[in-house]
């Protein structure tokens, strides 16, 4: 097993919604770590709410890779860009249904970029998988877990009623009496989900043993995990809004299709989002997407770190005034590892992530290292959280839309020295470097625990820098 710089490796700790408690993480292969998350249909812009899931798994991921070496972890997350909702979409704008798959998907990935999330190794689209899809029907079929009837497919619930809603710890009875289903003639079992279903010749089809038709949305993500993961790989996750009955689904599929697997181990949810304490909605006049924050100028780090400072099976409440404290944080952060040379990611930092991925308290972790002077622990820690700082525009420092003066390039150097000897509190050195600053013409705004921000006067002169 690969290994990183730090002296020891954290155990890491998941809460197992299929067990309902949080258990050590032991893969099932440690050379091949797999993971595969329900990704986005793909007809619009991401909603704030799209991109949590992806944030989450992305620390998971990060950590993951940390723990068991960046080549022996795969991670799979999927585009659904076959969908009703895409077809609308076409309808509406009278659009190639190609077209606007090709370019939200970008859309998606140049947003969930910008929020610092790293690609998965695998992005597969449903689209690229329709003859295992087809396959995976037949073959539930000939098991008698599923029944053709109308051009449709469905699933038979009743083939495997001892294991189907032990996800969300439901019985069958009691989601029959209080689920809205669709109510079909062809329908054995009103709980029953389509696998297959028609296609008009306006909509897109393939052919198949059933006529012409397309995937159910819950088969796509069984049969694509299972030809790049295999038939058990260790963690499946998503947002809760899926644990029912998407999630739901894809097990009774899987596991009835490959009884010899155990499809995934860990279930991981995180929670939903809303904004100024209500529920997204358009009628409500605070929906909006990533795009949308990028847009008005939020920096994506901003975004993340809001994200992060909440522990993903919390609610997380987005807030304006949240964003501005993250962006304030950050920016103090960036002014205290500007030039600094990151050292090694914090063991601190490491057990509050391993521990179920409890990031707000990783987040208080990286305000201790701040008020301790570690600031090589901090930069490194920030790195390993998915933030460069690089679009957090910091308050501190002088020249940023102009060529710096000869110079001034040790200005920086110096406040950090400055600040690093206030804090042991030598003042006789402080002292001298503030004063030393003060006659090359450097003009100074203090602050009580944070380096001075600067800027040069009109008489600044480099080269009283030079000898100090």
């Amino acid at each position: 097993m690969t290994t990183t710089d730090t002296v020891t490796q954290p155990v890491i700790k998941l809460h197992n919604t299929k067990t309902r408690k949080k258990e050590v993480f032991t893969p099932i292969d440690p050379e091949n770590v797999r993971m595969y998350v329900c990704g986005p249909t793909v007809y619009d812009r991401a909603h704030l709410g799209n991109a949590r899931p992806v944030v989450v798994f992305d620390v998971l991921y990060r950590l993951l890779r940390h723990v068991y070496g960046a080549d022996h972890v795969t991670y799979a997350r999927n585009f659904t860009d076959v969908d009703d909702k895409i077809n609308a979409r076409a309808a509406e704008s009278g659009r190639a249904i190609g077209e606007i798959t090709a370019e939200t998907t970008q859309w998606f990935l140049d947003d969930m970029g910008a929020l610092g999330a790293l690609e998965p190794n695998h992005m597969p689209r449903a689209t690229e998988y329709i003859p295992q899809m087809v396959a995976m029907i037949e073959d539930l079929i000939t098991k008698g877990h599923a029944y053709a009837a109308e051009g449709h497919v469905l699933f038979a619930v009743d083939s495997w009623r001892e294991g189907y809603g032990k996800l969300s710890g439901r019985s069958v009875d009691d989601m029959i009496a209080g689920a809205r289903v669709e109510v079909a003639p062809y329908k054995k079992n009103p709980m029953d989900f389509v696998l297959w279903k028609p296609s008009s010749d306006d909509l897109p089809g393939w052919d198949s043993p059933w006529g012409r038709g397309r995937p159910g949305w819950h088969i796509e993500c069984s049969a694509m995990s299972y030809e790049i993961l295999g038939e058990t790989f260790d963690i499946h996750g998503g947002g809760n809004d899926l644990m029912f009955p998407h999630h739901e689904n894809e097990i009774a599929q899987s596991c009835c299709a490959h009884p010899e697997g155990e499809f995934a181990r860990y279930w991981l949810h995180n929670e939903m989002l809303q904004v100024e304490g209500k529920k997204m909605s358009k009628s409500l006049g605070n929906f909006f997407t990533v795009h949308d924050l990028l847009d008005q100028g939020i920096p994506g780090e901003v975004i993340r770190f809001v994200f992060l400072s909440t522990h993903y099976r919390k609610p997380m409440d987005w807030t304006e005034k949240k964003a501005k404290e993250a962006e304030a944080t950050l920016s103090d952060f960036k002014s205290l590892v500007f030039e600094i040379e990151a050292t090694v990611v914090d063991d601190g930092v490491l057990e509050a992530l391993a521990d179920d991925l409890n990031t707000s308290k990783a987040i208080t972790r990286l305000h201790e290292l701040k008020k301790t002077g570690d600031y090589g622990r901090l930069k490194a820690s920030l790195a390993f959280m998915g933030f460069d700082l690089s679009t957090i525009e910091s308050w501190w420092g002088g020249a940023k839309e102009r060529e710096a003066l000869p110079g001034e390039e040790l200005i920086g150097e110096i406040v950090q020295t400055r600040h690093r000897a206030k804090m042991d509190k030598d003042w006789a050195t402080a002292d001298r470097l503030r004063d030393i600053l003060t006659k090359a013409g450097v003009i100074l705004y203090d602050s009580k625990d944070k380096p001075a921000r600067w800027e040069v006067g009109p008489d600044f002169d480099g080269t009283k820098l030079e000898d100090i």
